[in-house]
């Protein structure tokens, strides 16, 4: 489980990075483009965080 910590914290980062980026209009990206990274954003921050919390 510890090798799913790492990768999962990255595709955070990315995933944060877009729903910034989109946001702020510096890249161009669709509503309903923005609003499934936001949903894939916090499934994977749930996940990355609970694994972190039992397996550590």
């Amino acid at each position: 489980m510890y090798d799913l910590i790492l990768p999962l914290g990255i595709i955070n980062i990315v995933l944060v990075a877009l729903q910034v980026l989109g946001g702020l209009k510096i890249i161009k990206i669709s509503f309903k483009t923005h609003k499934y990274l936001g949903i894939m954003l916090g499934i994977f921050a749930l996940i990355h965080g609970a694994l972190a919390v039992f397996f550590t």
